[in-house]
């Protein structure tokens, strides 16, 4: 005997963790947040253009991260315009908070973009009160760093 009774049901159990993982989480998707991490932005919008219909592929809690995925891949090339999918990623619920804070940040810096001090504010303090384990806290100091500097730099010229 190669593995014995244990080895065979520990390679069952892995085999079925395999299964369960692709069949609930869809292997584009996993890939994506893979080549994200990697700071590969090619290859990980090649797998979510794989994704046609995201409401008919993927389970109903991964819609919410399926447009926060296209928000962060779109904001490389067009910031502006991946405001849409960030907005649309909180409205269909994104269960981490860390990811909720994320996509507020998100949508801070955009609206700092478009010089709207308010609702960047209002972001920033959403993102604040999301990121309950501070992950993201050196970011939302930079983003407020920004904010004050924006304030200097309005205060000059006029």
């Amino acid at each position: 005997m190669v593995f014995g009774y244990w080895g065979w049901g520990i390679l069952a159990v892995l085999i079925s963790i395999l299964v369960l993982a692709t069949y609930f989480y869809n292997e584009n998707m996993l890939l994506a947040q893979w080549f994200l991490r990697k700071d590969d932005m090619p290859k990980a919008e090649g797998f979510l253009k794989r994704i046609t219909n995201y409401e008919t592929q993927l389970v109903r809690a991964q819609h919410g991260y399926y447009n926060l995925l296209i928000g962060l891949v779109e904001s490389r090339k067009a910031p502006m315009q991946s405001e849409k999918y960030f907005k649309k990623a909180l409205s269909l619920g994104l269960q981490m908070d860390h990811n909720i804070a994320l996509a507020k940040l998100s949508l801070a810096g955009i609206a700092m973009g478009k010089r709207n001090k308010r609702e960047a504010q209002m972001y920033l303090t959403e993102a604040k009160k999301a990121d309950k384990n501070k992950l993201l806290a050196d970011q939302i100091k930079q983003m407020k760093d920004q904010m004050v500097m924006l304030d200097k730099q309005q205060i000059r010229y006029r």
